[in-house]
């Protein structure tokens, strides 16, 4: 089987990190969380309210796209990132392309507002949302999963999808 990243995308709160990790884990192939290579300067003002722009996520993504290339020269892996818009999901694939799977997650704004209500001990504010979904431009080549489900069935669901 063709070594590959799998990245897991979509709005904060629809599920990435935990999808990723699962999925990961019954592929037998490392996980990466997109948040944990936020830098800090991100991270303080996602806390404090204010949405990212193009400038301060490009960083990020190059720090992403990194993880990605090396990826496929070992086992492949998943990686979840919110990938929000095309020009950044780009950058995250530029010279691996051939290499590369795409899942997002799926969901209402009013299910996602309630799920990030219950976080706790995340820096991304409930107030921020908005800005995520407007930033959004959903790839038509992505495999689109409901969260509707539980984790156990939107893995198996992706699983069927990229039939391994």
């Amino acid at each position: 089987m063709q070594k590959q990243i799998i990245f897991v995308m979509g709005v904060s709160g629809s599920g990435k990190t935990t999808i990723g990790q699962m999925l990961a884990d019954k592929l037998g192939i490392p996980f990466f969380d997109g948040d944990d290579y936020h830098p800090v300067e991100n991270v303080a003002k996602m806390r404090d309210g204010i949405p990212l722009d193009d400038a301060d996520r490009y960083s990020w993504l190059k720090q992403l796209h990194g993880i990605a290339s090396e990826g496929i020269k070992q086992n492949g892996g998943v990686i979840a990132c919110s990938a929000l818009k095309e020009s950044y999901r780009k950058i995250l694939i530029e010279g691996i392309e051939g290499h590369v799977r795409w899942i997002i997650l799926e969901g209402t704004f009013d299910l996602i507002k309630e799920r990030l209500e219950k976080r706790r001990d995340h820096y991304m504010p409930v107030k921020l949302l908005t800005s995520q979904f407007d930033a959004l431009e959903i790839p038509s080549y992505a495999i689109s999963v409901s969260i509707e489900s539980t984790p156990e069935t939107i893995v198996e669901n992706i699983i069927n999808e990229l039939e391994y």
